[in-house]
Formats: C-alpha cells, sequence, structure tokens
C-alpha cells in the first residue's frame, strides 16, 4: 500500500519526478493518491477536499505532464474564485515545472492593469491561471484564444459561485474545446456545482477525501453571546486573556469586518481588515504585513478561510458562526496545522442554537458554552505585533532582489540579521519586515543608503 503512495509510481516525466524529489515530495497526499491516476490517464475528475490536502499539486502535474513546451499555445487554463489563489497556484505550478526548461505560466486576474497582460499574452504562454472576470474580459476583446486548451481546471468551484461567476465561467468553457480533459476542485458540492458538472464533464472520477477537523492539535471553545457589544467584550477577553501572537477573526459580511477591525484598533489591537471592498492593492498590502507578523490580528471573511497563501495561525475566531459546518471547519483550519496546537473561539447565540446542533453532528462532539475569562483582563495591554514593515519603492523591474535589501540593511553590524523579517519583492515595490526595536534604526540605514548604487524612497506602512 506504501508503495501505491509514492510520486515514483506514477507514469509521470522523468523531470517531474527528479524535481518533485528534490522538493521534498515524495509520499502522495490522500487526495493526490486517489485523484493523480485518472488524471494522468486523461480522465475528468471532481475533487473534493479542504484547503492545503494538496490538490494544486494533484492537476498541477497532471497538465505538466501532458504539456508539449515546443507548442508555444495556451493548453492548460485554471480558473480560480480570487487573485490571492491565483497567485498561489501560479508559484506552485512554476515550482513543480522547474526541471522542465521554457514553460511559460501566465496570471490574469483583476485588480491589475489591463494593457501589460495584453502585452504578456502577445509574447505567449503555456499555462493560464486567472480569475473569471478578467479572463471573459480578455476573451470578450479577442485577446485571448483557448483553442488549444487540452486541460481546464476551476479551482475552489463553489467560491466562483457563491462570488456570482457562474455565467463568466460558462462563457469562458464554450470557448474551449469540447475534446479536453475537465478538473474541477471544490471544498463543498452545492447543487449548481453538480449541475455545471453534469453539463461540461465526461463520465468524471469522484475523488472525496474527508475534512473532518483534527481534534488533537485544535482546541475549541465555545461561547454564548448576547447582543453585539457582548459578543465584542467576550472577543477583547479571549484576546487579552490569551495573548496570541497571530490571530484571524471571522465575520459573516464585509460591513461587519471592516467595522470590527476598527473598533479593535480603536481598543490598541494591531487590527486589519479584508474583505471584497477593499482595493486590490490595499488587500495585499494587509496580507503582507499579517504573513510578516506587522499585525497581529487579521479580520476577515470567508475568502481568507480558503485561496489565501496564510501561513498557521496561532488562534482562529468565529465572531459569527459560518453558515454551513464545511465552512467552520474550513476557518479553524487555518490554525493547528502541521501538527502545530492552536485554538478556536466561537461566539453563537440563542438564535443559532440550530447551528450548534449541526456542528455536533458533524463534528461528533458534545458543545456547551464555556465561562468567559475574569473581567480584570481587560487591564492588560493589547498584545503588540513584533514586527514594523516598510515599503521601499523599487521591485522587480528594478532589478531589487531580497538579498540586496537584506545586505544594505545589515552590511554595517548595525543592525544584526535576525532582525530582519520577510521580504516581499513585488513588481515595482518590496516590504522588508524588521523587529519595532530597530525599526528606526532600519528607516534611517535605508534612507540615507542606497541599493544595489540606487536611492529609492522608503517609508513606513501599515500599523
Amino acid at each position: 500500500m506504501l508503495n501505491d503512495a509514492i510520486f515514483s509510481s506514477l507514469e509521470l516525466q522523468p523531470e517531474l519526478l527528479t524535481n518533485l524529489e528534490s522538493i521534498g515530495y515524495t509520499e502522495m497526499t490522500p487526495i493526490q493518491a486517489q485523484s493523480l491516476p485518472p488524471i494522468i490517464a486523461g480522465k475528468d475528475v471532481i475533487g473534493q477536499g479542504k484547503t492545503g490536502s494538496g490538490k494544486t499539486a494533484a492537476f498541477g502535474l497532471g497538465l505538466l505532464n501532458k504539456l508539449d513546451v515546443k507548442l508555444f499555445r495556451i493548453q492548460a487554463l485554471v480558473l480560480c474564485p480570487t487573485r490571492e489563489l491565483a497567485d498561489q497556484v501560479t508559484r506552485e505550478i512554476r515550482r513543480l515545472a522547474r526541471a522542465i526548461h521554457n514553460i511559460k505560466v501566465l496570471t490574469l486576474c483583476g485588480g491589475m492593469p489591463f494593457g501589460p497582460q495584453i502585452g504578456s499574452l502577445e509574447h505567449g504562454a503555456h499555462i493560464i491561471v486567472g480569475t473569471p472576470g478578467r479572463i471573459e474580459e480578455h476573451l470578450r476583446k479577442g485577446k485571448l484564444a483557448l483553442d488549444h486548451v487540452h486541460t481546464l481546471v476551476l479551482d475552489e468551484a463553489d467560491r466562483m459561485l457563491e462570488m456570482g461567476f457562474q455565467v463568466a465561467v460558462e462563457d469562458i468553457i464554450s470557448h474551449t474545446p469540447a475534446r479536453r480533459q475537465t478538473l474541477l476542485f471544490s471544498a463543498t458540492f452545492p447543487s449548481e456545482i453538480e449541475n455545471i458538472a453534469a453539463r461540461v464533464m465526461r463520465s468524471p472520477v469522484i475523488v472525496r477525501v474527508e475534512s473532518h477537523h483534527d481534534s488533537s492539535s485544535i482546541d475549541q471553545s465555545f461561547y454564548k453571546v448576547g447582543n453585539d457589544d457582548d459578543r465584542l467584550r467576550a472577543l477583547r477577553l479571549l484576546l487579552l486573556h490569551h495573548q496570541p501572537e497571530s490571530s484571524v477573526i471571522f465575520c459573516n459580511t464585509k460591513r461587519e469586518t471592516q467595522a470590527l477591525a476598527d473598533e479593535l484598533k480603536r481598543s490598541g489591537f494591531n487590527a486589519l481588515a479584508i474583505h471584497g471592498d477593499l482595493e486590490q492593492r490595499d488587500r495585499d498590502q494587509a496580507l503582507t504585513l499579517f504573513s510578516n507578523k506587522s499585525a497581529s490580528v487579521l479580520v476577515a471573511t470567508d475568502v481568507a478561510a480558503r485561496g489565501l497563501d496564510i501561513d498557521a495561525v496561532d488562534a482562529v475566531f468565529n465572531y459569527h458562526l459560518a453558515r454551513d459546518t464545511e465552512v467552520h471547519v474550513h476557518r479553524i483550519g487555518r490554525t493547528g496545522r502541521a501538527g502545530a496546537s492552536g485554538m478556536a473561539f466561537s461566539f453563537y447565540a440563542d438564535s443559532e442554537h440550530y447551528k450548534i446542533k449541526m456542528l455536533e453532528d458533524y463534528l461528533e462532539i458534545m458543545i456547551s458554552a464555556e465561562r468567559l475569562p475574569s473581567e480584570s483582563v481587560l487591564n492588560k495591554t493589547a498584545p503588540q505585533a513584533a514586527m514594523s514593515t516598510l515599503q521601499i519603492d523599487g521591485g522587480k523591474k528594478q532589478k531589487v532582489r531580497a538579498g540586496d535589501i537584506l545586505g544594505a540593511l545589515t552590511a554595517a553590524g548595525e543592525i544584526s540579521g535576525k532582525a530582519i523579517g520577510k521580504i516581499n519583492i513585488m513588481d515595482n515595490c518590496a516590504y522588508v519586515a524588521v523587529a519595532r526595536p530597530d525599526f528606526k534604526m532600519a528607516m534611517a540605514i535605508l534612507g540615507r543608503g542606497k541599493i544595489k548604487g540606487r536611492s529609492f524612497r522608503v517609508r513606513k506602512i501599515g500599523l
């Protein structure tokens, strides 16, 4: 049985197998072990699995295995609900394809300038990863041809439908060849997904991987609350009592998300909001600040439960209970990853007892309301983020690399390399996280010095 779960048991190109070994991919996850054989055999596949199950590598290896690098045409199309997920998928495909030369993967998403995307399309690509709205726009303007697509992937299909992309998705599918392989991955399977699958897939193989949480790694607690003031007070009590270094707080609407983040900031917490009404630039910045530990609290709608590249966090709060049980599991799955322990706190009102009963049945646990910490913890100071972030107005297009920034900051010995956190290089700017005690010194060094012989504007961003 063990041999059946290793990548070398698959009929993959030698270059792919060599690369998998070099990046430490040896044994397949359950969804990979079940879906890759039929994918490689050219069959349509429906896969159900939670975030972190390894589905991206499953469809990524499948489409790379049949790619003809010499044919410089778009041969695979991956549709994703959000730009963040599209970026994540693109990075993973490029990582899987490292040993195959000259493969071009292009990302086409909204929230980015249209013109440069047209220029990139004119230079050609093998694989397109994008969001339905922007892909449809390129098709409508005649800038994108999908005549040679042999593999179509619908990633997080349920999320795409929830976001209102059904018409766009079906229009895009109509531009692809009828004789193609279609791979559909989704965490949940509402009737709309089943209807689309029935229309656009041919005798699909169905793969389901159980998404129950690991109760040994996530400590769940539930608290009964009354009005909104009670809910906010309960949240503050738990944040101040447990002092988590990083927390994600889930709300059900964009308005509630922004209002809660604003209220937490007024209470002294390093809190940021992420939701669909934010400009893409602000979403990117919020995620950067949270992932590099320059913000300790991220208040989010469910778009952050799946598809966003956020590392494991110390605590997850369901400020409002999710509308269905599987979404609850995806939310709390943000903590307790990779064997680490995590905490999940959920608030519910009298009117939500039916949701509690659903969770009891689904999770096979008994839920009882727990007591909140003593009011005395309200006298504690809100936990502060460990880092602060500098933005440098130079990035990939200015040939700035992470090593250049690290070298400029540490060359004189005024700051230790240990004080420098994550460095994110974007097209025209870079973000560098610096330990708070060393932040002013870092800003002074970069302000008076040069990177690669050039002076760049430097400023603090965020909290």
